[in-house]
Order: structure tokens, then sequence, then C-alpha cells
């Protein structure tokens, strides 16, 4: 049995051993993080030797617009290696093509190839590029920040009226071995967070060539593949308190989508709320769109169809899709649980939203073709621009996910509910563990399999399709409430305080 790597923390009592952005460590492996297996072959790589070799204007016309799609999604159509966003590309959730274990032991160091701590608390999700994982933190100045999981009631804030460091931390892939650590901001925070929450909520995103990082109230930053501080924007204090209890502050969650030249932000928060879009090269503010909605988690997608980019956004009372060019609205849609937190996804041609809490809990499939108002009057479920909808089992905490047929709804409670993606046609809907374990993190999929990971780090295996089957459970043996990573065939998970990584041994 191979012997996983345990790297040792950098310091005895947990806090980062923290270096300013002016001050890097060494960075193994390429400097702009890109692996060098990652070739254009297949048509991609076809269209590009046609617009080399100067064919004709037709498909001159055709290469140089599919070169501008792989350039928006280069990670979706690299070899797996990529995983560079919340939920990967497209925050599908899935990695195709890729054979992951379906059992582990961390115990006994059963297909464990490592495990490396992580300093102060954060509830982002590791993303990866290349031989590179990047991973963000928010460390105390003294002591370590409480953490409450589990189903409950509490609406109120943590008071940590202390310093605070934010900090984007870069780790081998191979072997989890820290490459280097950079402090993107050091204050006292503006806004306090839940107690389940953190104050690095927000995954970053990367493209290969820049490292993107939104810390909330802290500000947005653009760091380069090796740590070094590009440009940062401050977007003044972003209040995700709930509404109907304005008192009670929350913390950001929205992460940045990187797509082409741009930067997406959700910024759904008490005051202006806004959708905005940012020069990935200068950090300029390109648009801004204002937003009738109140707090939100949720973080946005684009989606391409019929060369048009657009933003997909979840809400409460405006749920909607955006143009990329300049931020003007396509459609909207009123109707939904007042706490939104999931993603947008796609598949399709459908736009898969959901949200829950107060009176509704919907589950929606909108066309990507939609235009307009396409609110659903009181007694539809469906019209030209609904596939279908219901009113209840939407998700609370987690995105959706499809695979296959079929599409996957895990409520915080554990209870797994299956439909037919094109129709709406329930297959299922089970419990996957004992009641009582909250679900936050959001599910993964490879090999036929589905994860779903508790709050207590209990991970779900179930295979895809229209009946219920668990083919495993694992502990990670700590807390988890990030979503997982897929990479060449390995699992990676950020649990309360270390990033493991698992795989067949």
């Amino acid at each position: 049995m191979k012997k996983p790597k345990t790297n040792s923390s950098p310091e005895q009592d947990g806090r980062a051993s923290l270096s300013p952005a002016s001050r890097v460590g060494r960075v193994r492996g390429p400097s702009n993080g890109s692996p060098g297996r990652n070739r254009p072959t297949g048509f991609m790589g076809r269209a590009r030797g046609a617009v080399a070799r100067g064919s004709s204007p037709e498909l001159l016309c055709l290469g140089a617009w599919l070169i501008q799609i792989s350039a928006a999604f280069g990670a979706e159509l690299s070899d797996g290696a990529n995983w560079p966003a919340f939920r990967g590309p497209q925050a599908r959730g899935v990695a195709e093509g890729s054979k992951v274990p379906e059992r582990w032991n961390v115990e006994k160091s059963e297909n464990i190839q490592w495990k490396t701590p992580i300093p102060g608390l954060g509830h982002s999700c590791p993303v990866i590029w290349g031989d590179k994982i990047f991973v963000t933190t928010a460390v105390l100045a003294t002591g370590n920040a409480d953490l409450k999981i589990g189903l409950y009631g509490d609406i109120g804030s943590v008071n940590e009226q202390m310093k605070h460091s934010w900090v984007l931390i870069a780790l081998s892939k191979a072997d989890g071995a820290i490459l280097w650590k950079t402090t993107a901001h050091e204050s006292v925070p503006r806004v306090k967070r839940h107690p389940k929450s953190s104050h690095a909520n927000s995954t970053p995103t990367t493209d290969g060539k820049r490292i993107v990082c939104i810390f909330g109230s802290e500000g947005l930053f653009c760091f380069s593949m090796d740590g070094k501080l590009l440009w940062q924007t401050d977007l003044g204090p972003l209040d995700s308190g709930y509404f109907v209890v304005p008192t009670a502050q929350w913390g950001f969650a929205s992460s940045p989508v990187i797509h082409g030249d741009r930067v997406i932000v959700q910024c759904d928060v008490l005051t202006n709320p806004f959708l905005a879009a940012f020069d990935l090269s200068t950090g300029k503010e390109l648009w801004r769109t204002p937003r009738s909605d109140v707090p939100t988690w949720s973080t946005p997608t684009v989606a391409t169809r019929d060369r048009r980019s657009q933003i997909l956004v979840n809400g409460f009372r405006h749920i909607g899709g955006y143009d990329l060019e300049n931020g003007k609205e396509i459609w909207k849609l009123k109707g939904g649980g007042d706490i939104p937190v999931p993603t947008p996804i796609v598949s399709d041609d459908l736009v898969f939203i959901t949200n829950a809490h107060g009176k509704m809990a919907p589950i929606y499939a909108i066309r990507l073709g939609a235009t307009g108002d396409i609110t659903l009057a009181d007694n539809q479920s469906s019209h030209p621009h609904v596939a279908w909808s219901m009113n209840r089992r939407g998700n609370y905490m987690q995105t959706p996910i499809v695979v296959g047929d079929y599409l996957y709804c895990c409520n915080d409670a554990g209870v797994l509910a299956c439909y037919h993606a094109k129709t709406g046609e329930p297959q299922y809907s089970e419990r996957l563990g004992p009641g009582g374990s909250g679900f936050t993190a959001s599910a993964i999929s490879a090999d036929g399999k589905i994860y779903f990971t508790s709050e207590l780090g209990a991970v779900y295996v179930v295979k895809a399709g229209p009946k219920f089957e668990v083919l495993a459970r694992n502990e990670l043996g700590e807390t988890c409430m990030a979503t997982p990573a897929i990479s060449e065939g390995t699992l990676f998970f950020r649990t309360r305080n270390h990033i493991v990584a698992i795989a067949e041994n």
C-alpha cells in the first residue's frame, strides 16, 4: 500500500506564515501554470491549423469563432487536468472520462495520496490548473475561528472584531506541497459572517494565466500564476445579510467567473445590488447593471448559444439572463426561495435554476433562448420559454447536477431527488444518510458516480441513473463545507483544516 504524503503545518499553532504579495515563495513547474501536454488536438487543432494556413473565408470564419469559444471554455476543452472555477468547467460539476475511486479510508491511508494542512477558515473550493491547486482562506491574527455546522435556525452573526489576513495559497497537485502563499488584504472584516460561514467563501477562478479572487467587502483581486498581485478593485462594503433581518450579517459567497477577457461578479447585497464585468487584464470596470433583488449567495454562469453569450443568475425577485457584452437584460423571471444560493447550470440547452427558503422552493428548467419576462402565471408550470417547473423540492444550499439524462437535487437535510432532466418526471426521492446531518457542499460526478458530501465529512457515492443505489460511504474525518474538485482521476476535498487528495493507489 502506498503511504500518503502528509505535509506538516508551517506553524505549530496552525496559523499561516503570511508573506505579502511582493514576497512570494518560489514556484515549482511552468511559470504560466499550464501543463505541457495541453496541446490543441482533434477538430480544434485542425481549426487552428486552417486559420494559420489561410484556408477559405468560410472555414477561416468558422475556425476563428471556434478558437474564440475555445479560449472562453479552454478548461472544458482540455484533457481533464483543469478544474478552473467553482464546480469546474461551466459549473457543471462533471469530469468527463475520469476514473475516480469509489472507496477510501483516511485512517488506514487507503487511496489517500496526500493531506496538507490549510491555515485559517475558508469554504472556498480548490481550483486546479495544470500541476497546481489554488485555494483561499481567512486567517485570524490570534486564535482560531469558530464554526458551527448542522441544521439550525440561527440568523445571528459572529462578532470577530480583530484583524484577519485574506490569503491565496498554491499547492503542488502531485504531492500537496505548498508552493507559495500571498496575502491579498489585512484588516478587521468590514462585514460580519454567519456562524456556519467564513470570510473566504468565494472560490477563486483561473484561466491559466491569471487567478481572480473575491473576498467580499475586502475587494476583487487578480494575481499572476506565481502569486504576484496584478490589480485589485475595492467594491465597497458588500453586506449579504438576510433581508428580513437586515442586522443579521452573513458574509459574501458569490464566486467570480472568467469568460474570455472578462471577469463577471454578482453582488446581490442589501444596498445597491449589481452585476458587473471587469477587464481581466487591467481590472477596469466595463459595465455595471443594477439588480432589483435581495441578497443572494449564488455564483453566475456564462452560457453561449447562437454565438451570443449570456450571464445566468439566480435570485429571489430577479432570476435572469444578461448579455455578456453590455450587461443588458435578456430575460427575467420572478418567483423563488428568498435565500438563493445554488448556481445556475446548463445542459442540452436547458438552464436549471433552483433555490429554497420561505414560501417557495422551486426548480425551473428554462430554455436557453428565452427572452423577455418569462414569469409563470399562478396556474402554469411551463410555457414556450420554461420547459418544466415545480414549486417545491428545490435545493437550499447545494447546486444541482445533471449526469446523462437525469437531474439530481439534494436538499440541506440529505434527501436526494432524481428527475428526468428534459421532462421533469420524478424518478426517486431517497435520504442519503441518517437525519440531522446537514449538506452544504455541492455534488460532483465522474465515471458514472456522483459524490455527495455531508457537513460532518461523510461522502456518499451514488450510482448515476434513474434508480437509487448508494455504492459506498466514505469518511473524511473532518467537517467539510466546500465542494470538491476532480483532476486526472484524483478527488480533492477541502475539509475544515486540510486539502486531501484521493486516488486509486
